[in-house]
């Protein structure tokens, strides 16, 4: 990540999304406050559909799916067994959150180029795609000026959790997995290849 950031990593395996997210808002005033490391944490959330600040709540709720409101950017998507999430979380010192887009982006651009993955960005469109195919999502928020919530990576998901409804406004059949790919990795496995591409430290 950008401003000489040095963050350590952690696999913290499969986590509710609301823990991890009142764990994250513990972790960013805690940074802020100078009294913690940044870290980039690596996990897994068991089913839900987590609507963004540009999210329709309604529709989420449609799907049949739990639900969790958050205060990330962006719209609906889905969380769940077989994709790798990822919060970093760290001092943005200078303020440049459409940077700290485009770096999340280049970091999992690199892993997938050591997986033999062409991934690659869409003009306006935030998040990472292979082809006209979407692998990972990305929302992010910011406090005090810590970022936290990150990106979701598509391993080897049920990808039909997509298709009850519009992931970040598009069509579900947009969405495609490192498996969908014809690559094979485990979870936790892609979660320490993510880590080194973002330069954390074990």
């Amino acid at each position: 990540m950008h401003g000489n950031t040095t963050m350590t990593w952690k696999w913290l395996g499969r986590v509710p999304y609301e823990d991890a997210r009142a764990m994250q808002r513990e972790r960013v005033d805690a940074v802020a406050a100078g009294t913690a490391e940044p870290v980039l944490w690596l996990l897994e959330h068991p089913d839900v559909v987590t609507v963004g600040r540009g999210g329709d709540r309604e529709e989420a709720v449609r799907s049949g799916l739990p639900v969790a409101e958050t205060e990330r950017g962006g719209g609906l998507t889905w969380h769940g067994p077989g994709q790798v999430v990822g919060y970093p979380i760290f001092r943005l010192d200078d303020h440049d959150v459409h940077r700290h887009l485009r770096d999340i982006e280049g970091a999992l651009i690199r892993w997938l180029a050591a997986l033999g993955v062409m991934g690659g960005r869409i003009e306006g469109l935030t998040g990472v795609w292979v082809g006209a195919k979407k692998i990972a999502s990305i929302g992010v928020a910011v406090r005090r000026w810590v970022t936290y919530h990150g990106f979701a990576l598509n391993v080897n998901p049920d990808m039909a959790a997509f298709r009850r409804f519009r992931p970040c406004g598009l069509d579900p059949d947009v969405m495609t997995s490192l498996a969908e790919q014809g690559v094979a990795v485990a979870v936790e496995e892609a979660a320490r290849g993510i880590a080194l591409a973002f330069g954390a430290a074990g």
